[in-house]
């Protein structure tokens, strides 16, 4: 039987051993998702049944919990969160956690129209959005569904809502680099930041060629094509943000896999399974479904979890080695499996 949830206030900041503060956690609450986009989920099947995923109260417990112990920031993310049932009632129940500062979504936006009034209503800190392209031929080659004009639409409702709106684009070499300049200017008369993210060895796959577009010329390409390329400064962020002369919104860079952030890292993850990971190349620290399931309660939840972290490796390129090491060749985690 689910025990009931006492308001918890927070007690003190979250650390790890390298003196970083850790006050944001990305919460996957599916693997499941409408689209089949090539860098993000395997070619086979990948959907855990549903008794592997952490419940509804499993989730909001370890929500609570972690803002007792210092996050004030949760996205939730997925595969896509909104083929979850029930999931716009799990949103206001995280609203409802006193603490918590901020709460976020990443979504395809595939789904989303039915429910912008209420996310709306939730004051979002941030609508993160999927789009890779703007050609509708290319969105539903690289998704699998000829769904871009209702994503698009959505967009601009959100937009038009005056919502926070982040577009993540993740760069695929010989498929959408010749658009990057085009979909970097969404943000020149709207005031969304668009997100260029450097491809990651996640797709599932048992190999990964990280491509000639990486950080650095991601960088290089917008200061030679767009006009007084300022960088604005963003304590803990992952994305390197910039602003352009005449433009009302920004363009961001993520470095995904050069893995540039690390030293100011404030973030960890709860996968769909239920397992928490300190970094995004570790192969996972802490099985929270299997921990919750046993009767563990709050203090050694809370104790359990400062462990972790008081292990946690200096940054993606450790974590990485120290998940080779202990694993025989072969097909590496999907982004789905870890989630977005």
């Amino acid at each position: 039987m689910t025990q009931p949830l006492a308001p918890v206030e927070p007690v003190s900041g979250l650390t790890d051993n390298h003196g970083r503060m850790v006050n944001y956690v990305r919460l996957a609450v599916t693997d499941r998702c409408n689209l089949n986009c090539r860098y993000c989920r395997p070619k086979g099947p990948c959907n855990e049944p549903r008794r592997e995923l952490l419940s509804y109260e499993e989730l909001e417990r370890i929500c609570r919990l972690l803002v007792a112990m210092g996050i004030s920031k949760v996205r939730v993310t997925g595969g896509e969160p909104l083929v979850r049932h029930g999931m716009l009632g799990f949103l206001r129940q995280l609203r409802d956690i006193k603490g918590l500062q901020q709460l976020a979504l990443t979504t395809n936006a595939t789904l989303l129209a039915p429910h912008l009034s209420e996310l709306r209503q939730l004051r979002l800190s941030g609508l993160n959005i999927s789009l890779d392209t703007l050609q509708p031929e290319r969105f539903a080659a690289i998704t699998g569904q000829d769904l871009f004009a209702r994503v698009f639409a959505v967009i601009e409702a959100a937009v038009a809502a005056g919502m926070p709106v982040k577009i993540n684009a993740v760069v695929q070499e010989g498929i959408n680099t010749d658009e990057l300049l085009e979909l970097a200017r969404l943000a020149e008369k709207r005031p969304i930041q668009v997100r260029f993210i450097e491809p990651m060895p996640f797709d599932g796959g048992s190999s990964f060629v990280a491509g000639n577009w990486n950080l650095a010329r991601l960088e290089q390409y917008f200061r030679n094509n767009l006009p007084a390329l300022t960088e604005t400064p963003l304590a803990g962020s992952t994305a390197r943000v910039f602003q352009v002369a005449g433009f009302k919104g920004s363009i961001g860079l993520i470095g995904g896999y050069s893995r540039c952030f690390c030293a100011t890292c404030n973030k960890i993850r709860i996968t769909p399974q239920g397992i928490l990971k300190t970094c995004l190349y570790d192969d996972g620290v802490l099985d929270l479904r299997e921990t919750l399931r046993a009767g563990a309660d709050d203090g050694e939840l809370t104790e359990l979890i400062r462990s972790c972290l008081g292990r946690r490796q200096i940054d993606g390129f450790a974590a990485a080695e120290k998940r080779k090491k202990g694993h025989l060749p072969g097909s590496c985690a999907s982004m789905a499996t870890i989630g977005g």
